[in-house]
């Protein structure tokens, strides 16, 4: 368990490098949600999430302390494995976004739809990448409170997502209406 646990650490540092590195390669910002409201929405619920998954020791005593899964090392390989999917998902849809890619729900100048690379099938594959991050998190932690961590996540992705799906609508029009008929928001042939 533990070689999973340095694993898991290893693909949350390259998606933090890859996130930075990307950070500084990007179009000039056109619109953009106001920086309380990405706090509040975005930010906020990230660091909840990301303190649910800290140490053991913070949560001794508390029922979100139990276990639903037993550490084992076919528990680690598995949890780490879908980190490590995640992790390459996100590098794989930033680098198909290029300099339309940013952290925030935000229009670029000279913005251009992707639908290439797995945008060819999920609308917002690093959503997903994220979600695939935390639930191999949550199988190495193995306690309820890293679920709690996923549900915080899912809905404040969500959140991102249509509005995200709003602006796109309103900038693109009917290509991103034809566009999200042929796709999946978050997960191919199922959501």
């Amino acid at each position: 368990m533990e070689q999973a646990k340095i694993a898991l650490h290893l693909a949350w540092l390259v998606f933090l490098i890859v996130w930075i590195i990307g950070a500084l390669q990007t179009k000039k910002t056109d619109k953009q949600e106001p920086l309380l409201k990405r706090f509040l929405w975005y930010w906020f619920p990230l660091i909840i999430a990301g303190l649910l998954l800290g140490p053991t020791e913070w949560f001794m005593g508390m029922w979100i302390r139990e276990n639903f899964v037993e550490h084992t090392n076919l528990v680690g390989i598995i949890g780490a494995s879908i980190a490590w999917l995640g992790t390459l998902l996100a590098c794989w849809s930033r680098f198909s976004l290029g300099k339309n890619w940013s952290v925030s729900v935000q229009l670029k100048k000279d913005h251009e739809l992707i639908t290439t690379g797995p945008y060819k099938i999920i609308r917002h594959p690093i959503y997903t990448a994220i979600l695939l991050l935390f639930i191999g998190n949550t199988l190495i932690v193995g306690d309820y409170r890293a679920i709690l961590a996923i549900l915080i996540v899912f809905f404040s992705l969500w959140r991102k997502l249509k509005l995200e799906e709003q602006w796109l609508t309103e900038h693109f029009g009917k290509t991103y209406i034809d566009y999200k008929a042929k796709t999946k928001a978050l997960f191919p042939w199922v959501l």
